[in-house]
């Protein structure tokens, strides 16, 4: 469908896509409106940036309307779930944009902040409240808010909240809600456990996909430096910054400590930068996001807390200065540039002992990551190397070094097929064992991710781009290979982080 009214909704809502900019629905949208209109619990499976805050929002809030109803005191209408107080205040920020001009209320409760100033703001009941797990059940057990009133729940970067340790969370959660409901559950990937979850809390749910789970951006183009020491990580990234100063650069760091010692150092050789991870309050987080947002700075400095929670159309490159543990933690990094139809860039470092977690990242996509500058290890080198294109990267002009294709590669084989079907419920028995210590955020990486499609081939070499890593880059570098947990209580206002 070309337009939001051939959807099914309503002038009212029509009116509001269209003072906010929205003029064409993107392919989850148009897949899902029509379903959750006609009260379909349903399984969407779409990666960040595709727009699926408005594929639940846009449908629930018209339904709502059309009730007529309001929540009663210490009560709500709908309830969102999602991860992280970043994907929370991005949810609730487009929802917003979306009821204007109508009698609806969204509320948003996460960790972090006053527990005291949610209390009063549920007081008066909200139509539509966005929550992170954790904090949601402390104003639950204050006897602050009950959800007996919920009609529609939504379970959004399912795979994440799973990922975290949110499943006991989330069971609790559900029963909480009437049984009556509708169920929207949305998820990067598919593993056995987001099947499992759908199986016991959706009826009969219709399932739709538009991005296959471990495909990068088509315009995404990849590169990686090989580096064989630590120090020099460092020397390659500051090289690429200086040679596109008008780029807007988001970097991870795999540990809090990291992140901050790498922001800082950065700051203090004259990039404008920041840093967001979990030693940073809130307001810190918010006001690091802002002017990132605004070009204020120029260079934000993560951790993986921010892969899905950041929505910056304006990102054109992603460094990935650590390798992500987990594979799929990469394609939600790279994810956060060439959004909204743009272009963008994504480079890599790999040192010797990051070379598994290059090759479960080149696995799961499918593709081998061009080459930038240096050389695997000679015991771990791969067969011939850096077909260019989108999606992967190509060796030329400015950005691809000086390697040179000497053979046609061989495809990989195909991966397993994603699991469909509502497997068992092994994973919801109550007799599991508890960890009553997760919180709403801490980095992805303890979860399991099988059952996925296969990512994206490597396609043809297109026309040269401005920041692609060029030969002039240095070749060494390794990373601390410390992991450690990303996300802790801040203690602010009591309760959970959220």
């Amino acid at each position: 469908m070309s337009n939001f009214k051939e959807l099914g909704l309503s002038q009212q809502i029509l009116a509001a896509l269209s003072a906010n900019g929205f003029e064409k629905p993107t392919p989850i949208q148009t897949q899902a409106i029509p379903q959750v209109l006609n009260g379909r619990d349903l399984i969407g499976l779409a990666q960040t940036g595709t727009g699926k805050t408005a594929a639940f929002g846009l449908p629930m809030i018209e339904k709502l309307l059309a009730d007529g109803r309001r929540a009663d005191p210490r009560n709500i209408r709908a309830l969102v779930l999602a991860p992280t107080r970043e994907l929370v205040n991005q949810i609730a920020a487009n929802l917003k944009l979306f009821v204007k001009k109508t009698p609806l209320k969204v509320g948003i409760v996460v960790g972090g902040v006053s527990i005291n100033k949610q209390t009063e703001q549920l007081a008066r009941g909200v139509d539509i409240l966005v929550a992170t797990p954790g904090r949601l059940l402390d104003l639950v057990a204050r006897k602050a808010l009950t959800l007996t009133q919920g009609r529609y729940l939504v379970l959004d970067e399912a795979d994440q909240m799973l990922d975290l340790g949110f499943i006991h969370d989330l069971r609790k959660i559900a029963k909480l809600v009437p049984k009556n409901r509708q169920t929207l559950l949305f998820s990067a990937t598919m593993p056995k456990q987001i099947a499992e979850l759908a199986g016991e809390y959706l009826t009969d749910p219709v399932k739709v996909e538009v991005t296959p789970p471990g495909k990068a951006a088509d315009k995404i183009e990849q590169y990686v430096h090989f580096v064989p020491g630590k120090d020099l990580k460092t020397q390659i990234l500051k090289q690429s910054l200086t040679n596109n100063p008008d780029g807007l650069s988001l970097i991870f760091s795999r540990t809090k400590h990291g992140a901050e010692k790498l922001m800082k150092h950065l700051d203090h050789v004259g990039f404008k930068a920041a840093s967001i991870h979990g030693n940073k309050s809130q307001s810190q987080r918010e006001r690091a996001l802002k002017a990132f947002r605004d070009g204020e700075i120029r260079v934000l400095v993560a951790t993986d807390v921010a892969a899905r929670g950041i929505d910056i159309p304006g990102v054109t490159h992603v460094y990935n200065y650590d390798l992500p543990e987990v594979p799929d933690a990469y394609v939600h990094r790279i994810g956060r540039t060439a959004r909204n139809g743009r272009d963008g860039i994504a480079i890599a470092f790999c040192t010797p002992d990051e070379i598994r977690l290059l090759r479960d990242i080149e696995k799961l996509m499918g593709i081998e990551i061009a080459v930038a500058s240096g050389d695997a290890p000679a015991d771990q080198a791969r067969s011939p190397r850096g077909h260019g294109g989108r999606g992967n990267g190509q060796n030329r002009g400015n950005g691809g070094g000086q390697r040179q294709d000497k053979a046609p590669r061989r495809k990989r084989p195909a991966r397993e097929p994603a699991v469909t079907g509502f497997a068992g419920d092994e994973l919801l028995r109550e007799d599991r064992p508890q960890n009553h210590d997760r919180r709403d955020q801490r980095v992805t990486g303890h979860g399991h991710h099988d059952g996925r499609s296969e990512g994206n081939r490597n396609h043809e070499a297109r026309k040269h781009h401005h920041g692609r890593p060029g030969p002039q880059d240095s070749h060494r570098g390794r990373s601390d290979g410390n992991r450690r947990q990303d996300m802790r209580r801040t203690g602010k206002g009591g309760g959970r982080q959220g």
